[in-house]
């Protein structure tokens, strides 16, 4: 698989598979097998997937607070099944908790974040978080705190480098300003359903971060709405003899040098779908049209 980069000549470059992994619904539900899963890590790693992306929020959907920090025990065992720990860069965030009746809450505050990556880096076996994001900002923290909490977290040496998620053009711009070269990525919501990102990926490009699209499938499950909504997508996928799944990757590829879709996958057919992606080549045509869709 052709490989992009997270990082910068300060933090180092880390070259990662163009196509990564969400966790987000790894085992979420509890009923996906843990050979299924373990199966599913197996061939994202054989299929060139390098960058793993999950949250101390993650987990069991129903289970309330017990949600808190399952799925980083989880990928983290896997990988140590696997023996492939040394073969990823492991992602993960901060700043969205798990509520007691199962919803989700925020805490950006000073003392839980501090808290929160002590409790990440014990969850996944780890002396240095490979990339450490806060998930997403807190109305009731201002977010010149925010960063200067990920400021004094990277600079204690706990995490190599720090990310943001669903953040917008400006804040992005603020945190570039606080963090410096400490700061590599943006993880926004962008699919063929969902373009409003678009502005954040241009100033990823222009600051030199990854962008890193969180549901990058979303809209394309359900094939009548495939067709109805985006034809484009549905009718060059049939003239490739790809998915439109794969189709919807490569022309998220397409948009940016700086862009590395994190779909996410319970079943090693499905990652290794999405992992041919990286090797779809589109043409302007086929650009044009998607883009139109």
């Amino acid at each position: 698989m052709q490989t992009r980069s997270i990082g910068n000549d300060t933090v180092g470059h880390v070259a990662v598979g163009a196509i990564g992994l969400g966790l987000m619904t790894f085992d979420q539900d509890g009923q996906h097998p843990r050979e299924q899963l373990l199966g599913t890590v197996r061939s994202a790693v054989d299929a060139g997937v390098t960058l793993f992306d999950t949250a101390d929020a993650y987990g069991f959907g129903d289970r309330g607070t017990e949600a808190n920090g399952a799925n980083e025990r989880l990928i983290a065992s896997l990988l140590d099944e696997a023996g492939l720990r040394d073969e990823v860069l492991l992602a993960t965030k901060a700043g969205h908790v798990r509520t007691d009746d199962g919803g989700w809450g925020l805490d950006s505050s000073r003392e839980h974040l501090l808290a929160a990556v002590d409790a990440s880096r014990e969850r996944l076996g780890v002396d240095a978080i490979d990339l450490w994001q806060h998930h997403r900002p807190d109305p009731a923290v201002p977010y010149e705190e925010v960063l200067g909490t990920l400021k004094e977290v990277h600079d204690s040496g706990k995490v190599r480098m720090v990310g943001l998620s669903n953040a917008d053009p400006a804040q992005i711009r603020q945190a570039h300003e606080v963090l410096g070269s400490a700061l590599v990525s943006v993880q926004n919501q962008f699919s063929p359903a969902f373009r409003s990102s678009a502005p954040e990926i241009e100033v990823c490009a222009e600051l030199g971060l990854a962008f890193l699209p969180w549901s990058p499938l979303g809209g394309l499950s359900d094939a009548k709405a495939l067709g109805e909504n985006h034809p484009a997508f549905a009718e060059i996928a049939t003239e490739r003899g790809v998915s439109p799944q794969q189709l919807a990757l490569a022309w998220e590829l397409a948009q940016s040098p700086c862009v590395i879709p994190i779909p996410g996958a319970k079943r090693p057919g499905s990652i290794r779908d999405s992992a041919l992606a990286a090797d779809l080549q589109l043409t302007d045509d086929e650009l044009r049209r998607l883009d139109a869709s």
